[in-house]
C-alpha cells in the first residue's frame, strides 16, 4: 500500500463549520497515528456545500437529498480530494456511482441536547415557549409532546445559536450532544435528553469516509481505522432509512444499541405537525441488522397508511 507524504498528501475533504473541520481532524489524526506518519501527509479541503450556502431558508424549502454532501461527493469523484468525512446523519442512504462509504469511526453519545441560557430541561420549559430548530424531526417531537410549544427556524453553528439565545429569539434549542463533546465545549449549557424523551436522528453521532470505489490502497488504509460496532449499528439504522425513504425533510428518528451479539433497533416517525407519532422496536442477531432495520420500517409504514408523510403546518 502505497502511503501519503508530504510531497503527496492524502486530501481529506470536509465542511468548514468548526464541527466538521473537527471531525476532518479526528480521521486525519487516527489515519496518521495508525501508520505512524506525521500530520503533514495530510491535506484538509474545505467544501463549501449547498446547505452551507443557504441559511436564511428551513431545509425543507431548498428541497433535495444531499444538501451538505453533494458538492464534496463531486470533488471525491472528480480526484480533486482522496476522501470525504461527513457527519453520517447528513447523509443520503444511496451513495453515487463510483462511491463507497464504509468506513466509520467510533460513534460518540447519539443523544439530542437542550440548550437553555437559563438552565433546565425540556420539561422545564414554560407554556407557550419559543423554541429555535431547524430540524423536522425535533420540531414534530416537540410539538407532539408540548403542541403548546411555538418552533422558530434556527440554524448556525453553536456560538450563533447561543447569540440568538441571548437575544431572545428563542428561549430554548437543541444540538447533538456528540457535536458539543468533540467540540470541547463544555461552557454550553446543555442537558442531555434520554432517547426515550427524544430519540435521535438515524446515525446521530457518528462520523463516515467515503472514498472512490476503485481506490484500493484508500480503501485498506482506511480499514485500520473502521469501528465495526458502528458499522453494524449503522447498517440497520441504515438500512431501516432506506426503507422508509427517509431525508431532511421526512421526520424519522431511529437508533441501534448492541449488547454482545444481540441488536436492539427502536424507530419513530411523525407526521410534520406531530399531531402522530408511531414507534416500535425490534431486537435480533447483530448479523441480521439491516433485515431488522428493513423490517421494522414495513412495520411502521403498515400502521401509517398513505400520505403519513405530506407536509402538514403546525
Amino acid at each position: 500500500m502505497q502511503m501519503p507524504t508530504p510531497l503527496s498528501p492524502l486530501k481529506i475533504g470536509t465542511r468548514g463549520s468548526p464541527l466538521a473541520l473537527a471531525q476532518a481532524n479526528e480521521t486525519r489524526d487516527r489515519l496518521a497515528t495508525a501508520f505512524d506518519l506525521p500530520f503533514e501527509s495530510f491535506s484538509i479541503v474545505v467544501i463549501k456545500t449547498t446547505g452551507d450556502r443557504i441559511i436564511d431558508r428551513p431545509l425543507k424549502e431548498i428541497g433535495g437529498k444531499g444538501l451538505f454532501t453533494r458538492e464534496i461527493e463531486d470533488a471525491l469523484l472528480s480526484g480533486a480530494i482522496d476522501i470525504a468525512v461527513h457527519s453520517m446523519k447528513d447523509m443520503p442512504v444511496d451513495q453515487p456511482g463510483g462511491l463507497v462509504l464504509d468506513t466509520y469511526l467510533p460513534r460518540e453519545d447519539p443523544r439530542d441536547a437542550f440548550i437553555s441560557l437559563t438552565g433546565g430541561a425540556l420539561a422545564d420549559l414554560p407554556q407557550g415557549a419559543q423554541v429555535g430548530t431547524s430540524s423536522l424531526r425535533r420540531k414534530s417531537q416537540l410539538l407532539h409532546r408540548r403542541p403548546d410549544l411555538t418552533i422558530v427556524e434556527f440554524r448556525g453553528n453553536v456560538q450563533t445559536r447561543l447569540a440568538k439565545l441571548a437575544d431572545g429569539v428563542a428561549a430554548a434549542t437543541f444540538l447533538a450532544m456528540a457535536g458539543l463533546n468533540r467540540l470541547g465545549a463544555d461552557d454550553v449549557p446543555r442537558a442531555p435528553i434520554p432517547e426515550g424523551q427524544m430519540l435521535p436522528a438515524v446515525a446521530q453521532g457518528a462520523i463516515g469516509i467515503e472514498r472512490r470505489g476503485d481506490d484500493t490502497a484508500t480503501a485498506e488504509m482506511l480499514s485500520a481505522i473502521h469501528d465495526a460496532d458502528t458499522g453494524t449499528r449503522l447498517a440497520a439504522e441504515r438500512a431501516y432509512l432506506a426503507a422508509l425513504d427517509g431525508s431532511c425533510e421526512t421526520p424519522i428518528a431511529g437508533l441501534a444499541e448492541l449488547t454482545g451479539t444481540t441488536l436492539r433497533l427502536r424507530g419513530e416517525i411523525l407526521r410534520t405537525d406531530g399531531s402522530e407519532c408511531l414507534a416500535d422496536e425490534v431486537t435480533g442477531p447483530a448479523s441480521d441488522g439491516a433485515d431488522l432495520g428493513r423490517a421494522l420500517a414495513r412495520g411502521l409504514l403498515s400502521r401509517a397508511g398513505e400520505g403519513f408523510f405530506d407536509w402538514k403546518a403546525a
